[in-house]
């Protein structure tokens, strides 16, 4: 990217296509700062709750029996001891939210996921990719990953595609998979991880 001023890459991505690894790889090219537990670090401290706790709700709703219990915790008149109820989807975006707008405006960072692409919608120096890949492609990375069975990692990708999509659609009102919502979609599975990466940075060489 030409502009000098700190610039923002969000990816958005479906599991089994390589984000983190195009991420990591893309803020070591650049040198600039990879954005991802960083996230989930600031938001922990901010609920008071465990960055595992915050971590498993990566872009997935609350449960319904996690948002009945989160509601109606408390009988009336019953004490119990005092627990952290985890934050509400909305509450856990808002916050999320703040962190990925703050770190955008103080330095050029990579920020994987959690509807990058649409807090930033309106940063002035802003690239959102969005990854995807066939289900075969994607479930050799998972079983090579994971060490996982094909049917588990088929599972594992139905299971991450519904959940992402449903979130999105619920804190954004827009369609996660939707590349006219994208300033670059790439199926890494047709060119390679690797080669998503030297396409990446040679589509910011241009702009």
């Amino acid at each position: 990217m030409k502009n000098t001023s700190p610039f923002a890459i969000t990816i958005s991505r479906q599991l089994g296509c390589g984000g983190a690894h195009v991420g990591q790889q893309l803020a070591k090219s650049l040198n600039i700062f990879y954005a991802d537990r960083e996230i989930i670090n600031q938001a922990a401290k901010q609920f008071s709750v465990l960055e595992e706790d915050l971590k498993s709700r990566d872009e997935k709703k609350l449960s319904f029996w996690q948002s009945f219990i989160r509601s109606y915790a408390v009988a009336p008149d019953t004490y119990v001891k005092p627990h952290i109820m985890p934050p509400s989807d909305h509450a856990l975006f808002k916050t999320e939210s703040e962190i990925i707008a703050r770190i955008a405006k103080e330095r050029s960072a990579v920020i994987i996921g959690r509807c990058g692409a649409y807090i930033l919608r309106e940063h002035p120096n802003h690239v959102s990719l969005f990854l995807h890949g066939d289900i075969s492609f994607r479930k050799n990375r998972i079983q090579e990953l994971y060490a996982v069975s094909e049917e588990i990692a088929g599972n594992m990708i139905a299971q991450s595609d519904k959940e992402r999509a449903i979130y999105h659609q619920t804190v954004t009102g827009q369609k996660w998979a939707d590349a006219r919502r994208y300033h670059v979609s790439i199926d890494t599975g047709k060119i390679g991880v690797d080669k998503s990466v030297e396409l990446i940075l040679k589509y910011l060489d241009l702009i």
